[in-house]
C-alpha cells in the first residue's frame, strides 16, 4: 500500500476529498516525525510506539575487501507493535 492508497481507502470511510485525506496523512506523520527527532518517544494506542534509539560505536567488516573498520555510533527510528496491531496479525 502507498500513500495514494492509503489516502483513498481514508477518504472513503470519512467521507472527505483524496486530496484532504492525503494532507492529513502527511500532516501525522510529519507531526511524528518532528516529535521522534527531538528525542519525544510517540505512543498510538492499539496500534505502536516510536522512539529513537542509540546504536553504539562498534567493529565491523568491509564486505569488499574483508578490511576491519570502525561503524560509528548512530540513531535509528525504532517502532513497537502494540498488542491491538499485534492481535490483527
Amino acid at each position: 500500500m502507498n500513500i495514494t492508497e492509503l489516502a483513498k481507502g481514508v477518504a472513503g470511510v470519512t467521507g472527505t476529498s483524496e486530496a484532504d485525506a492525503k494532507t492529513a496523512i502527511n500532516t501525522v506523520f510529519d507531526q511524528i516525525a518532528g516529535a521522534v527527532a527531538k528525542g519525544e518517544e510517540v505512543a498510538i494506542p492499539g496500534f505502536g510506539k516510536f522512539a529513537v534509539k542509540d546504536r553504539p560505536e562498534r567493529d565491523g567488516r568491509n564486505p569488499a575487501t574483508g578490511e576491519a573498520i570502525r561503524i560509528a555510533a548512530s540513531k535509528k527510528l525504532a517502532f513497537t507493535a502494540a498488542k491491538g496491531l499485534k492481535d490483527k496479525l
